[in-house]
């Protein structure tokens, strides 16, 4: 039987983190020089994961996806959510995200913003965010992404 829960990010699973956040960016196609521009904004530090909020989705101790919830409430935003590749479509992003959401108003966030890749865009409207103009990106130079907000 298997087991998925939720549970708090180690400092010491910050590169597995990073090398999963980039493989879930390359699921939608990107090419190598644009996930090497990536990089440097994707990485997860030793010491930040849990100023970041970290949360890690597994099962069966197999890490499935994370997200980070960031800022001081009451406005806040969503600094990561990724899936690996082989979990993506099977729930992992709206656990994820809902605890995220739920995490948020029980610390008094009123608000928070995401600037979501441009394939990530359909998830989080679907799951109830609305997009409220663009932002530019970290890493691509003229790149500007989705930006939209979640009320917890």
């Amino acid at each position: 039987m298997t087991t998925r829960r939720l549970r708090a990010g180690r400092e010491e699973e910050a590169e597995a983190l990073t090398e999963l956040a980039l493989r879930s960016k390359g699921h939608w196609g990107y090419d190598e020089e644009f996930l090497a521009a990536c990089r440097e904004e994707l990485t997860m530090r030793e010491g930040e994961l849990t100023a970041r909020r970290t949360t890690i989705a597994e099962e069966d101790g197999r890490v499935l996806g994370f997200a980070t919830l960031e800022g001081t409430a009451p406005q806040g935003w969503v600094g990561m959510l990724f899936v690996d590749p082989p979990a993506i479509g099977g729930g992992v992003g709206r656990l994820l995200y809902r605890h995220v959401l739920e995490t948020a108003g029980r610390l008094g966030f009123t608000r928070l913003t995401i600037d979501a890749d441009p394939y990530a865009e359909p998830f989080y409207l679907a799951m109830g965010a609305r997009r409220i103009g663009t932002a530019p990106s970290g890493s691509i130079p003229g790149r500007m992404l989705p930006l939209l907000e979640a009320v917890p």
